[in-house]
């Protein structure tokens, strides 16, 4: 799959990565780390826990980081996670079968890459 497909299928602005990053080398790189970033997991784990201040900062860093990507469908659903957490409360339980799919999405099409 091609960069541009792949930001098709998750949802994301590629036109906008373009112009941010300006290569497709440089955000092929970038695109490739994301699988690595731990603020997904750390979210979860967080939640599990009851821990807010832990959850707000996990889905703050996930949501800057989707932001920064272009991965438009996945920075909506943390950014909505994020402000829930913000306001000190936990009950983002709604919301969380989406972004797990979304995010899931995203980083099975990293591995379909060319």
């Amino acid at each position: 799959m091609n960069l541009e497909t792949f930001y098709e299928k998750i949802g994301g602005n590629y036109a906008e990565t373009m112009g941010r990053l300006m290569t497709e080398e440089r955000i092929l790189r970038f695109v490739r780390k994301f699988p690595a970033d731990g603020s997904f997991g750390l979210l979860k784990d967080a939640l599990a826990r009851g821990s807010q201040e832990e959850a707000f900062r996990a889905a703050h860093t996930l949501k800057g980081v989707a932001q920064n990507l272009g991965f438009t469908a996945l920075y909506e659903r943390a950014s909505a996670v994020t402000e829930i957490l913000r306001g000190g409360s936990l009950e983002v339980a709604l919301l969380m079968p989406d972004l797990e799919s979304v995010y899931r999405l995203t980083v099975e099409s990293i591995s379909a890459l060319d």
